[in-house]
């Protein structure tokens, strides 16, 4: 018998939303992208930062807001956002808050193909396309081995996802340890993840692609709600397991290729982000979706920030990796002691 009250909740907008929440989150955005825009090597003041937008004032803050730091930041917003909302999709679809792009081999996929691609210094040029083409064809390969008996099996899945993983881990290493010792350097600055170099060619050719996929993710709110019912009252509400979870996986799939095509492999945003969100608006995820991309935006955006403040750039995956970690322990902390009482 299906409780009346669950799937109305689950249809139904709710009248209280986080609004203010919302607010608060894009105000906090714009003022670390107009501090990212102002810090760095050479720091430049507002009224500067202002002249330079409009193509005002002295040549040098044009040139640094123009070509380095804005094309650098568009992109730590839209690998941000995607990665954010990609591993709020795989945790809805997959029940399981520990799911992530690296999880089903996404990112392991994206990491191989760039990999031989700079180890055997080939169509370097295509590192991005590649490491894109790669990552959709891993998510293929680790879906069709999660399908069995008409639908996805979820264990299946996270277990293909591994396997494919270890196997993709396996074959990198082997080809480092065959490099040359610039082309491990290289490789490696990729697999660390940076936006070192990053600039409006990656925006203008993987932009739309995420745009679009943000939409679209952000617009299956409902079937993840009904999803995380469980199996059993998804079907009695007329819900499609094996489309919805196809759908689902195939946006996030298409937003964590995007991500690490455009900035290398950058962890933890897509697994702690939607954590963090979830203490915020809770389980509804007609929240959720929107503000993981927007927490993920902005983690990646600060996290870039505190890459350029030292004497030496860091890689910003190194950044996340040093954050993402003690917050995820403090989460599965908190999570314990929840559950605990």
């Amino acid at each position: 018998m299906i409780n009346r009250q669950t799937w109305l909740q689950a249809l139904v907008p709710s009248k209280e939303h986080p609004l203010p929440t919302l607010v608060l989150l894009v105000g906090i955005l714009l003022l670390t992208t107009l501090v990212a825009l102002c810090q760095g090597a050479v720091n430049l003041s507002v009224s500067q930062l202002w002249q330079a937008l409009w193509h005002q004032g002295e040549q040098l803050p044009q040139t640094i807001i123009w070509e380095l730091r804005l094309p650098r930041i568009v992109v730590a917003l839209v690998v941000g956002s995607a990665l954010g909302l990609s591993g709020a999709l795989l945790q809805g679809m997959l029940r399981n808050g520990l799911a992530d792009p690296f999880v089903l081999g996404i990112s392991a996929g994206a990491g191989l193909v760039a990999i031989v691609l700079i180890t055997l210094n080939i169509f370097t040029p295509w590192i991005p396309l590649g490491a894109w083409v790669g990552a959709l064809l891993t998510a293929t390969v680790v879906y069709g081995l999660g399908y069995i008996g008409g639908g996805l099996a979820i264990e299946r899945l996270v277990l293909a996802g591994v396997a494919v993983s270890s196997l993709f881990g396996a074959i990198q290493t082997t080809l480092l340890l065959l490099a040359d010792d610039g082309r491990i350097q290289a490789a490696l600055n990729w697999l660390i993840g940076s936006l070192n170099g990053r600039g409006w060619s990656e925006v203008s050719m993987v932009g739309p692609y995420v745009a679009i996929a943000l939409v679209v993710g952000c617009s299956l709110a409902r079937p993840l709600n009904l999803l995380n019912l469980g199996d059993d009252l998804a079907i009695g509400l007329g819900s499609s397991l094996l489309r919805s979870r196809l759908l689902i996986g195939a946006i996030a799939s298409l937003l964590a290729a995007s991500a690490v095509s455009m900035a290398g492999l950058i962890g933890f945003v897509g697994l702690v982000v939607p954590h963090g969100v979830r203490l915020l608006v809770g389980a509804d995820y007609r929240w959720i979706l929107p503000f993981s991309a927007l927490g993920g935006a902005w983690v990646l955006v600060f996290a870039d920030l505190l890459s350029r403040l030292g004497a030496i750039e860091l890689p910003v995956g190194a950044v996340t990796a040093l954050l993402g970690s003690p917050l995820f322990i403090w989460l599965l902390y908190q999570r314990g002691r929840s559950k605990a009482s």
